[in-house]
């Protein structure tokens, strides 16, 4: 739990680094960018190995059918997560989409686990979602909602968006995390 709790704290300090000292951050230039890219990346390792390492708590029980619901809320996730990059006309949906897919993915998760692993990790993600957002927020009021791209783009994101979902689900089987049954 110590790793997953450390690999938290990195992510987290990583991410508010820009928001919280952003003169520094700045005087660092390109050096900054790697340097915050390399602790993102030490970050998700010791929270996977912190993880996958924890010994497992149970804290609750969840209902079966939630699995269902958390399937469909990844496939959001995963799309809110693309939305970001996306050409299309969705584009403009949303100011924060891969923080609002973070917080949909933080959410589905939470709903199928109930062990205090699980809640520390993707509760953990989902606070700092939330906080993520509120300091954008605050930093920068204003936002323009881009201008809708074509349809195509929309299109795109879906084939995208299930293939990756596809890949998610294999991944996590093969890790021992059944996405469908089992």
């Amino acid at each position: 739990m110590t790793l997953l709790i450390l690999g938290l704290i990195l992510w987290i300090a990583a991410h508010f680094f820009k928001r919280v000292l952003p003169d520094l951050r700045a005087s660092m230039g390109d050096k900054g960018k790697g340097l915050v890219a390399l602790i993102i990346v030490a970050s998700l390792a010791l929270m996977i190995i912190g993880f996958r390492g924890a010994e497992i708590v149970p804290i609750w029980e969840p209902p079966t059918w939630t699995r269902h619901l958390n399937n469909l809320m990844m496939l959001i996730a995963v799309a809110l997560m693309g939305l970001g990059s996306s050409k299309g006309r969705l584009r403009g949906l949303t100011r924060h989409p891969m923080l609002l897919g973070v917080k949909v993915w933080a959410l589905a998760h939470l709903m199928v686990n109930g062990d205090l692993a699980s809640i520390v990790l993707f509760g953990g993600m989902l606070g700092w979602a939330v906080a993520q957002m509120i300091m954008i927020n605050r930093a920068e009021p204003d936002w323009t909602r881009p201008e809708p791209g074509p349809l195509a783009g929309d299109i795109k994101l879906g084939v995208i968006t299930l293939v990756l979902f596809g890949v998610i689900a294999a991944v996590h089987t093969w890790l021992g995390y059944p996405v469908f049954g089992g």
